[in-house]
């Protein structure tokens, strides 16, 4: 039995619902005066796959004194405390951007930035390529190549994922500026450029260093095997330059593209520079044909594999339309090719071939970035696509998110997430869905009270901990929040709590490392499968692409003003 909640709290005029495990009457308790403000009676939601749990909503939508609360129901049960009140997310948004800076390679996390998670400068030596590691070349050529984030718990740095964190980070700045105006506490503070921009720099700086002369773009920089659990200064591998893949450099086009028009007026030499990149990467795109990427024998560091480079050369083209009006015409063509291809491949797909999961037409991860397309596509003032293809994504766009409320609409704990979604990195299946509905939303021109964006919200009062372990997903946030990372720096360093503001993977419904296995009894409902565990890379580390959706859902949400 249980009361689950935001720990966070809620919006004073925003949909207010608890979810428990057992009916009845139930009290709402101010903190401050400790007396009830608000009473009711909890009603059956029915039950829930996802978690195994029979559910009752308690809501307290009425309830807009700004306060701190906590809940009471007649068995006696009580909630953490929460808080209602405008910008409540702001703490929060700010720790999940200022993770980051965390997350820098190649330079020193010092105290004045850092507090106590400092580290001395790591991964400084040069790097060489992978064919001369494995081929034991005498004075192999050397390149330096530093800077850029860790990648997750791992201190690999992957160009497709370090390309998506930047777009979702972008694209947050480019729809909703006033509320990543936050200054992070950086060495850049300051600088005229807001910090959210200069974090990405660091990494968009060091992604343009993995562009071969020939305009294709390096898979990955990692260690041939990862790292054991130590600080980053102490890793002295040798780091390797992995082969180029089309993904790669669809990727690096689209995000330099994006940078260009993004940096016009904070770093016009960056923007230039930026485009120039961009071009020779679609150049080498229509010289080559899908190219993949493998991990080579006995390498353990991610593998960011993809069949299919349709959605990433998608995005691609759509970002240089907007951004390259010196090709329009050329952009535009190989759009519309790439786009009637991509959205017949989706149509064309057996609906029945998962049927406890939700694939969407359009999403926003690494293995898939066809939302990206959109988002460049949608919200291009200038309609550079034209009414044919905007009609295609808004099409699409839609379609999934009437999918998305409906599935939220059924689920307990009021989540567009189905059994078999429940997959490795679930939280950013969570986040990815919110940005889907917060689009959609966007599209309908919604109140503030909108269907649509309420949808989106219930997906930040999940990671934050009405769920059905009742963790709150986000270190730092929450009564009840996560504190052992699968992170190498948050293991190694020393200190008791992790930094705040990291998002967790999450559930997991086909646990795979040896700690889950250990702890999670067979059978265990999907929605329960996660343990916080430092050994847990399965259902409980960190990445940056799991981070940079919870930024522009939190941006959002401080973007409209209370009505």
């Amino acid at each position: 039995m249980a009361i689950y909640v935001n720990q966070i709290g809620y919006l004073p005029k925003s949909k207010k619902i608890a979810v428990s495990t057992s009916g009845g009457n139930f009290e709402i308790i101010s903190d401050a005066g400790q007396n009830c403000v608000f009473k009711g009676t909890a009603s059956e939601s029915g039950f829930d796959a996802s978690s195994g749990d029979t559910v009752y909503h308690i809501s307290f939508t009425h309830l807009t004194q700004e306060g701190t609360y906590h809940i009471v129901n007649e068995q006696g049960e009580s909630s953490p405390s929460f808080r209602i009140g405008a910008g409540i997310y702001s703490h929060l948004k700010h720790d999940l951007m200022k993770a980051f800076y965390f997350q820098r390679c190649g330079c020193a996390l010092t105290e004045e930035y850092a507090g106590s998670y400092t580290h001395d400068a790591c991964h400084t030596g040069k790097a060489i390529f992978f064919e001369d590691y494995v081929n034991h070349t005498v004075n192999p050529p050397s390149f330096e190549m530093r800077g850029g984030w860790h990648d997750a718990g791992d201190f690999g740095r992957y160009t497709t994922a370090g390309a998506v964190a930047v777009a979702h980070l972008l694209y947050a700045y480019e729809l909703f500026p006033q509320s990543l105006q936050t200054p992070l506490q950086i060495p850049e503070t300051g600088n005229g450029i807001p910090d959210i921009l200069n974090e990405c720099l660091y990494e968009l700086t060091w992604l343009l260093k993995m562009q071969a002369p020939d305009g294709g773009v390096y898979h990955k920089l990692t260690s041939f095997s990862h790292a054991d659990f130590i600080m980053p200064e102490e890793d002295d591998s040798q780091f390797l330059i992995y082969p180029v893949s089309s993904m790669a450099a669809a990727d690096f086009a689209a995000v330099m593209a994006l940078a260009h028009r993004i940096y016009r007026s904070f770093a016009p030499d960056f923007s230039q520079k930026a485009l120039a990149a961009a071009r020779k990467a679609w150049e080498w795109l229509s010289c080559h044909p899908y190219v993949g990427f493998h991990n080579p024998e006995g390498s353990n560091t991610g593998e960011y594999d993809d069949d299919c480079d349709l959605d990433e050369r998608m995005w691609a083209a759509a970002e240089l339309l907007r951004s390259d009006g010196e090709h329009a015409e050329e952009y535009r063509r190989k759009l519309m090719e790439y786009s009637d291809a991509y959205f017949a491949q989706t149509h064309a797909a057996p609906k029945t071939a998962k049927p406890d999961c939700f694939e969407p037409q359009l999403d926003f991860g690494w293995t898939n970035v066809s939302g990206l397309a959109a988002v460049s596509v949608l919200f291009d003032e200038a309609h550079s696509a034209k009414d044919e293809i905007e009609t295609m994504f808004r099409t699409s766009l839609l379609q999934d998110g009437e999918q998305l409320f409906s599935l939220h609409q059924k689920s307990g704990y009021c989540l567009a997430m189905l059994p078999g979604d429940f997959c490795w990195g679930s939280n950013m299946v969570v986040c990815n869905r919110s940005i889907l509905l917060i689009l959609c939303s966007l599209l309908k021109r919604e109140d503030y009270d909108g269907p649509f964006r309420q949808a989106a919200l219930e997906h930040l009062h999940y990671l934050l901990g009405r769920n059905a372990l009742h963790i709150s997903y986000v270190t730092g946030h929450g009564q009840n929040a996560f504190r052992n990372p699968h992170n190498r720096p948050t293991f190694a360093d020393g200190i008791e709590l992790p930094m705040p503001g990291w998002v967790s993977g999450g559930p997991n419904k086909a646990p795979c490392d040896p700690a889950a296995l250990r702890q999670i009894p067979q059978g265990t409902p999907p929605m329960k499968c996660y343990v916080d565990d430092v050994d847990s890379y399965s259902t409980n580390e960190i990445t940056i692409y799991w981070n940079s959706p919870a930024v522009f859902m939190t941006a959002y949400f401080e973007s409209l003003p209370e009505e």
